[in-house]
């Protein structure tokens, strides 16, 4: 039986550059998903998942998301002094889901990187890695679905979704041999490959379940040419001596990370709030488009 996995780590030390300059001076992570922030909603899917302490890299210009996950006092004390008492109890919620801690990344310096300054907190456990620019609307949650298949092989997993042409050389993509429907074992990895040299059209999503051993990994591969530490170079060498699963994510994946897909998540997200729904769908068919 492997090890529970307990701890995941939430890169979030970006620059946010596609969103600027909304992200000059706030976390992209916190922008606004109807009403909750983007990494809300993936600590949520964690917590839903199992996982039991968040593990948050972060940088310089990041510390709203560090006073949204603390309890705010003030705040609880004026909606409980106006009888707001349910959404009291969702703000309290939130500092309550999970044991959140912090560690920080000098600098922007890649996503294997960024995993490798988690280090000291994840210790020697299996670990998820989780990006709120992968926003996924799955039951169950996207990272659950990836816990089951690394509690059966023992090994760590990669999600994955296919991407249609050209779209596959911004994604990490895997060459696989499928072991069951929508489970793949990993023959090898490339990142942003070009649509002629890629293996599959399966590209590597924003969740991951990898082992301890990664760590060593990531401290031997060298800087790609823009110096940044790629984990897809880091996983391909640890692939050698080990391992690797992928599986295909059932549900909906929307890139917020992108003006486009963030605008397009705004609008299923909206259409999925009871309070919201009516009214917004019936604006939306009186748009002369």
């Amino acid at each position: 039986m492997p090890r529970k996995v307990r701890k995941a780590v939430f890169p979030a030390a970006g620059l946010g550059t596609r969103f600027l300059p909304a992200t000059k001076a706030s976390p992209k992570e916190m922008l606004p998903l109807v009403d909750k922030p983007l990494i809300q909603y993936v600590v949520e899917e964690a917590v839903a998942s199992g996982i039991e302490s968040v593990i948050i890299v972060t940088g310089r210009a990041k510390a709203p998301m560090e006073d949204h996950f603390d309890i705010s006092f003030e705040l609880e004390k004026l909606l409980e002094g106006r009888g707001k008492l349910d959404l009291m109890k969702e703000m309290r919620a939130i500092s309550e889901m999970a044991r959140v801690s912090y560690v920080r990344q000098g600098e922007a310096l890649g996503l294997g990187h960024a995993v490798l300054q988690a280090r000291d907190l994840v210790g020697d456990e299996p670990f998820a890695v989780m990006l709120s620019d992968d926003i996924i609307d799955a039951e169950p949650p996207g990272l659950k679905q990836l816990l089951n298949v690394y509690e059966k092989y023992e090994a760590p997993v990669l999600g994955t979704m296919q991407v249609a042409g050209e779209a596959i050389s911004r994604f990490g993509a895997i060459d696989v041999d499928e072991v069951e429907d929508g489970v793949y074992r990993i023959k090898d990895m490339v990142e942003k490959p070009k649509f002629s040299d890629a293996p599959s059209d399966l590209a590597i999503l924003g969740r991951y379940v990898l082992t301890p051993d990664i760590f060593d990994e990531i401290e031997k591969t060298t800087p790609g040419a823009i110096g940044e530490i790629q984990i897809t170079d880091a996983m391909r060498s640890l692939l050698r001596k080990r391992p690797f699963y992928a599986v295909r994510i059932k549900g909906t994946r929307h890139d917020a990370g992108d003006k486009l897909g963030f605008l397009i998540a705004t609008v299923e997200f909206a259409l999925k709030r009871p309070e919201l729904a009516g009214e917004f769908r019936e604006y939306l068919k009186s748009l002369k488009l």
